[in-house]
């Protein structure tokens, strides 16, 4: 068996200067891996089975009459789980980002890139939907091979016809789900009962998001994990030596190779079979240590399991463990680093909480009528004219009311009374009205108390600007 030290002398580097997924020539080399099988296996299945059942089912949900979650960029609604936000309340979403990068920094300190395998929408279609529909067309990976060196004949094209059907209509069918979780389900069922003629540009931005979707799933595939998405490149930076990934035990390991009678040399309980390499979706070599293209998908262990299983050897000779974990034995420490990291996310959180918990029903904004100062009124009367911008981010119409204290003066709504229509903006002008004697200074602060349904739900402050009298 071989030691820490000598671990950079046994494993060889060179790998490091190349990708799997591309040639010597810098052309695309693309990858057929096994299809896996194994406990870890059975287990992304089932995970990936609850991940797809909530995916498709969101959109059918509602709550109060409207989508449980809704995205619609273009016209400002934010639905999350029943609450509706707007435009001004991007703060919250921006903390909210905060906190999931935190929470992602934290995670990949302690767990590595387990979410890129587990839970990551790129590997739970590329993997646990497009890759077995590709499984059941063109075979394992054995055929698979057989069919791109193959001659284009009819069988060949009869293939890749039925593939690039069934990957195209796959791809259309994601692309109206992610499009209901825009516009909500009601408005993707309106828009085809009412017909392609009716709504052209929607049903051309539909078809490129389909075109995206299949390029990626048909084509680009495990690409997207290695050269699209940064979070294989952070890791980098956030993994140390207590950090849990899928790992080798190179310890028990080497030196790799068949085990012979006649070998004067004892060996490791590798026998390099390369059953972990055939089954990777990214074409690495885990023996070779952690390295960017892993997504933690655990099929090597698997596989490597089923091997030893088979020997008569021990398992887990690839697991999750930490370096630590293997060269010296060591369980999960709780780092300085980590607890850093915690209580960081811990304060985000309580501040988030707190935001979400005190946000008002309605978001109201005063301003005074640009251009205009004061205006004098019969009866020894001044007033300013203003304008309220109110957005509704309940369910239900409010019929709110506008006062300030009688000391200084009055409101007068111009128009009908303010009704703010549900999940939707209303502008309401009003006059301050203000006795002249009671105006001491040119500029000075008055605040308005807003109802609604005979309860306070919000003050503001404004200026009054009017002549001074004596």
């Amino acid at each position: 068996m071989i030691s820490a030290n000598e671990k950079e002398k046994v494993i060889d580097q060179a790998f490091r200067d190349s990708f799997a997924t591309i040639s010597q020539k810098g052309k695309r080399n693309f990858l057929f891996p096994k299809q896996p099988k194994g406990p870890l296996y059975n287990k992304r299945t089932l995970a990936s089975i609850i991940y797809l059942i909530v995916f498709f089912s969101l959109p059918w949900i509602k709550i109060n009459g409207e989508p449980m979650i809704m995205l619609n960029v273009l016209k400002r609604k934010f639905i999350l789980f029943g609450q509706i936000f707007g435009p001004q309340d991007f703060f919250i979403f921006a903390l909210a980002m905060i906190t999931f990068v935190v929470f992602i920094i934290l995670f990949t300190a302690v767990f590595g890139r387990i979410f890129c395998g587990w839970a990551c929408p790129q590997t739970i279609f590329m993997e646990m939907v497009f890759r077995k529909i590709e499984y059941w067309i063109d075979g394992d990976f054995h055929k698979q091979q057989q069919l791109k060196a193959m001659p284009w004949n009819g069988f060949k094209i009869r293939k890749r016809i039925i593939k690039i059907s069934v990957f195209y209509i796959v791809s259309f069918i994601i692309a109206n789900y992610f499009m209901a979780y825009l516009i909500s389900m009601d408005e993707v069922l309106r828009y085809v009962h009412d017909g392609i003629g009716a709504h052209a540009s929607t049903f051309a931005a539909l078809l490129l998001f389909t075109s995206v979707f299949f390029f990626v799933f048909y084509w680009f595939r495990e690409q997207v994990c290695i050269v699209v998405c940064p979070y294989g490149r952070l890791q980098g930076v956030l993994l140390d030596k207590n950090s849990i990934v899928v790992a080798y035990d190179y310890v028990r390991g080497e030196p790799r190779g068949k085990v012979k009678s006649n070998d004067p040399e004892p060996k490791g309980d590798c026998i390099d079979c390369k059953a972990c390499v055939r089954v990777c979706p990214t074409g690495i070599d885990i023996r070779n240590g952690t390295q960017l293209e892993c997504v933690n998908c655990t099929a090597c262990i698997d596989a490597c399991d089923e091997i030893m299983e088979s020997l008569d050897r021990p398992k887990q000779l690839i697991r999750y463990a930490s370096e630590n974990n293997i060269v010296k034995q060591e369980k999960l420490k709780v780092t300085g680093r980590i607890k850093a990291y915690s209580a960081v996310l811990l304060i985000i959180l309580s501040v988030l909480v707190v935001m979400l918990g005190t946000r008002d029903s309605v978001d109201i904004t005063i301003l005074r009528t640009q251009g205009m100062i004061y205006q004098q009124l019969p009866g020894g009367y001044t007033s300013n004219l203003y304008s309220a911008r109110m957005f509704n981010k309940t369910h239900r119409d409010i019929l709110v009311e506008l006062s300030i204290p009688e000391s200084e003066g009055s409101i007068e709504i111009i128009g009908k009374q303010p009704l703010i229509e549900k999940e939707n903006y209303s502008v309401i002008t009003f006059l301050i009205k203000r006795k002249n004697e009671t105006i001491s200074k040119r500029k000075s602060n008055v605040m308005i108390e807003i109802r609604a349904e005979g309860k306070k739900i919000a003050t503001q402050k404004t200026t009054f600007i009017g002549p001074i009298h004596s």
